[in-house]
């Protein structure tokens, strides 16, 4: 743990203009929790995409509160509600991308709670990368608990007594948007539960790096 606290304390020391982004799934609030030890009004973006569980507003709040968490809800300038049933793709670009990639345009290093274990697609997620932007910025994403396992996660938030999202004690694994997240398909796939297995990434963490 002492190593990533480092990489977390490094990372902020560096930077000019930080932020991270909360789902408020368990690795986030690990990482929103390790930070805001040392950054406590770090901007803490969320993204407000019409189809949350209610479950998972009603922790955002609770622990926004608790924490007096600097909490940025980023919407859709033009939402869509119930775009998911005619493409999850077009969704996830209207209500998750674009804001999200429009916000991040004014820092300088993106904090995330990847981890690689959850996903074929971040198995070789680096801990510190370059991330540029539609814009043509390019900043710093880190995510700390690349190299932790679920078990790790969890002990970090039972040791400093962190309640996590009900929905887990439901049986969810990877909790996005209601209408596209159920319990997993595969048990040995925590994400195999979003959007019906069709898919693992929802296109904010695959913007590929132009180094021309």
């Amino acid at each position: 743990m002492t190593e990533v606290l480092d990489i977390v304390a490094s990372a902020l020391a560096s930077a000019a203009a930080p932020c991270i982004t909360c789902s408020f799934q368990a690795e986030d609030v690990v990482v929103v929790d390790m930070i805001r030890r040392v950054r406590p009004a770090i901007p803490v973006l969320f993204l407000e995409t019409f189809h949350h569980f209610a479950e998972t507003l009603a922790y955002r709040d609770e622990m926004a509160a608790r924490w007096q968490l600097n909490l940025v809800n980023l919407k859709a300038a033009e939402p869509q509600v119930g775009l998911w049933q005619t493409s999850t793709t077009d969704c996830c670009a209207r209500h998750k991308v674009g804001p999200l990639f429009a916000a991040l345009d004014g820092y300088d290093a993106w904090f995330t709670g990847l981890r690689r274990e959850q996903s074929p697609s971040r198995a070789n997620l680096a801990v510190v990368e370059e991330f540029r932007l539609p814009t043509g910025k390019v900043l710093s994403k880190i995510s700390p608990l690349a190299a932790w396992t679920t078990r790790d996660v969890w002990r970090y938030a039972r040791e400093h007594d962190i309640p996590l999202l009900p929905l887990y004690d439901a049986g969810f694994s990877s909790i996005g948007c209601e209408p596209c997240t159920t319990v997993p398909l595969d048990p040995l796939n925590p994400r195999s539960g979003r959007w019906g297995g069709q898919k693992l990434e929802c296109g904010i963490h695959l913007q590929p790096v132009d180094s021309k």
